[in-house]
C-alpha cells in the first residue's frame, strides 16, 4: 500500500468534496443556470475561502456562470454550489441576463392579434 506525499493537497473528488464541504447541490432556493449573470456586492474579506475570493474578483463585471465556471475550471455543480454559498450572505447577485438587455420582448397585443388572425383562417 502506498502512502500519500507529504504536503500533497486534495485533488479531483476530494477537492470538490472539500471546496463544497460535501454538497453536491446548492441549497436554499437558489436556481441558477449557465446564462444567469453574476455581480460582485462585496470585496473578498481576509481569511475567505479562495475559491470565493476568486469569484468575487472574476464578478466585479457582469459575467455568466458558464464564463465564471471556465475560468475557475470548476464544473458547473461544483460552481453552484459555491455561488449559493455566496447568493445566501448577500455578497454577489445574480441577474436574469435577458432582464439586462433592455428588450421588452415580444408586443403582447400584437401576437394576440395574429393569433386572432390565424384562427380566422
Amino acid at each position: 500500500m502506498t502512502q500519500p506525499r507529504q504536503g500533497s493537497g486534495p485533488s479531483g473528488l476530494e477537492r470538490y468534496y472539500v471546496l463544497t464541504g460535501g454538497r453536491s447541490a446548492p441549497g436554499g432556493a437558489a436556481t441558477l443556470d449557465v446564462a444567469t449573470l453574476l455581480v460582485t456586492r462585496s470585496v473578498p474579506e481576509p481569511g475567505g475561502q479562495p475559491e470565493h475570493d476568486a469569484i468575487l474578483r472574476w464578478c466585479r463585471d457582469p459575467l455568466s456562470v458558464a464564463e465564471l465556471g471556465a475560468h475557475l475550471r470548476l464544473p458547473f455543480n461544483i460552481l453552484a454550489v459555491l455561488v449559493a454559498d455566496l447568493l445566501g450572505a448577500g455578497r454577489v447577485e445574480a441577474r436574469d441576463p435577458i432582464a439586462g438587455t433592455g428588450d421588452p420582448g415580444p408586443d403582447l397585443a400584437l401576437l394576440e392579434e395574429v393569433l386572432s388572425g390565424l384562427q380566422r383562417l
